[in-house]
């Protein structure tokens, strides 16, 4: 005998399936006979008999449900008490803006009661124009 054989082990292996080629019958039969690992899983609720009995019952709930949900907008007094601020610190919503680090556009919308009123940038403005402005002045 020879004294200069290599014994280390050698392991071949082939390339694992792409996912295209996993969902083959063919390759998954393959697979099968050859001894690897198979798992199959069913979908759920895919044309079964169970998805045809009747809706489920939270649709049913959210069907019934006539609450509206609707963000806070600004209110009209709030609108109001801003602009003539503004208008007395003789400033353009452009140089409020940037006054509060803000843009123009969101100064416009607060004006116009359109933008959901934000505790940070009315304490802002109220800094920068010298008013106390609350998200409902009416209101407590």
């Amino acid at each position: 005998m020879n004294g200069n054989q290599d014994w280390d082990q050698v392991v071949i292996r082939k390339k694992a399936p792409t996912s295209a080629a996993a969902k083959n019958p063919t390759a998954v039969n393959a697979a099968i006979r050859a001894g690897a690992a198979v798992e199959t899983v069913k979908k759920q609720g895919m044309g079964n008999a169970s998805a045809a009995r009747g809706p489920i019952k939270s649709a049913v709930k959210l069907e019934n449900d006539t609450e509206t949900f609707e963000h806070e907008r600004v209110s009209s007094e709030l609108k109001k008490q801003i602009q003539s601020a503004r208008l007395a610190k003789k400033l353009t919503q452009a140089q409020l803006a940037q006054m509060i680090n803000e843009k123009p556009q969101l100064i416009n919308e607060y004006e116009s009661g359109k933008a959901i009123p934000n505790p940070q940038i009315l304490s802002k403005m109220s800094r920068v124009l010298g008013v106390t402005l609350k998200k409902n002045p009416g209101k407590k």
